[in-house]
């Protein structure tokens, strides 16, 4: 990892918010993961090696229900399909290193898109990008173990925890419309996600990002020249 301190001190004074709500995320999935009957142990296990918020959520319901691998891997792939899109135009190109940008592949999740994709490139660097990575990961992983070992002592049964990941996304999704306010990209993801809820609700994120994307390239071809698909501005 980079060694600048300056860099890390100023990616946690943007982004401390965010990494203590990750934090806190991964203390309800901890208390989850413990209150399905598996071991403490297995909560950080999966944070650290997997880090993938959501998906862990499902898959640990998944497998307490004793659902065939199949399945999983199936469900797997549908609900992390997202980061295909996000790959798109994440500033993967600007992590200087063979090992830090396969970190940095790794540890693109929701959270770290939302901080960095929209960002103007010129504001970023290598160490920017991967501190920002590190932050929510060891957050997250941290923040399982503590859920893990308190669910397992004292939280055992707590209900209501699940709604933490989409209060989470309700937030970034304001702060991300607070920085770039437009309308209409907002009323083109929120019909797309719409239309995917009544047509394929059991794969509603992965048709609800296709439709997205096909609205935006559409957008982009009928807009005046010199716009950009990604300047949600235009």
């Amino acid at each position: 990892m980079v060694r600048e301190p300056s860099e890390l001190a100023e990616v946690a004074q943007r982004t401390w918010v965010i990494w203590a709500g990750l934090f806190a995320l991964g203390i309800g999935f901890g208390v989850l993961v413990t209150g399905h009957g598996f071991p403490w142990w297995l909560a950080p296990l999966m944070s650290a090696t997997m880090f993938a918020g959501s998906v862990e959520f499902i898959l640990v319901g998944m497998l307490a229900a004793g659902a065939p691998l199949g399945a999983v891997a199936l469900t797997t792939l549908l609900v992390n399909s997202r980061h295909l899109f996000y790959g798109l135009s994440f500033p993967l190109h600007l992590v200087r290193g063979r090992m830090r940008k396969a970190y940095s592949v790794f540890a693109l999740c929701d959270e770290a898109y939302a901080l960095t994709a929209n960002r103007d490139p010129n504001t970023l660097t290598s160490g920017s990008i991967l501190w920002t990575q590190f932050g929510l990961h060891a957050s997250w992983a941290l923040g399982a173990l503590s859920g893990g070992v308190a669910g397992a002592y004292l939280l055992s049964g707590l209900k209501g925890m699940g709604f933490v990941l989409t209060a989470l996304f309700i937030v970034l999704t304001m702060d991300a419309y607070r920085e770039n306010p437009d309308r209409i990209v907002l009323g083109l993801a929120l019909g797309a996600a719409l239309v995917a809820q009544v047509v394929l609700p059991g794969s509603m994120v992965l048709l609800a990002m296709s439709l997205f994307a096909i609205a935006l390239i559409a957008r982009s071809k009928s807009a005046r020249p010199g716009h950009v698909l990604g300047d949600f501005r235009a």
